[in-house]
């Protein structure tokens, strides 16, 4: 049952990471309108960030780089975060986004490091 609760939680993770570094590119605008102006370089970040996504996800797969993908996928998810910071300390630049929303996608930033971290360790994939 952990097995599977574990290939649950990895392939949540995958889609998340996969889907998100896909929107990098295919809705670049998003991205680039939600990262904090003190920050240089929006649009190229926009699309590094998504090939990193897309690239760790893809890392995700083969159990011997699930771990490394893992932590790499943290690490990326930590340095996005002033993204959402910025958009829940400036919620009337988002009109189209509701300040509720802003506050519990900074809830559910925390509830992914964990669900990548959880899912990601080699403990889980040893038989």
């Amino acid at each position: 049952m952990q097995k599977l609760v574990s290939y649950f939680a990895l392939s949540i993770v995958f889609i998340w990471f996969m889907f998100g570094g896909v929107t990098h590119f295919t809705s670049p605008d998003f991205f680039v309108a939600i990262m904090p102006p003190y920050l240089p370089w929006h649009l190229e970040i926009v699309y590094v960030s998504g090939g990193l996504e897309i690239l760790l996800a893809g890392l995700l797969v083969p159990p011997r780089t699930r771990q490394l993908a893992g932590n790499l996928l943290i690490l990326l998810t930590v340095l996005v975060t002033p993204a959402n910071i910025h958009m829940w300390m400036n919620p009337d630049l988002f009109p189209d986004v509701g300040p509720l929303f802003l506050s519990l996608r900074l809830v559910l930033q925390v509830i992914l490091l964990i669900v990548i971290w959880w899912s990601t360790r080699a403990v889980r994939w040893r038989s």
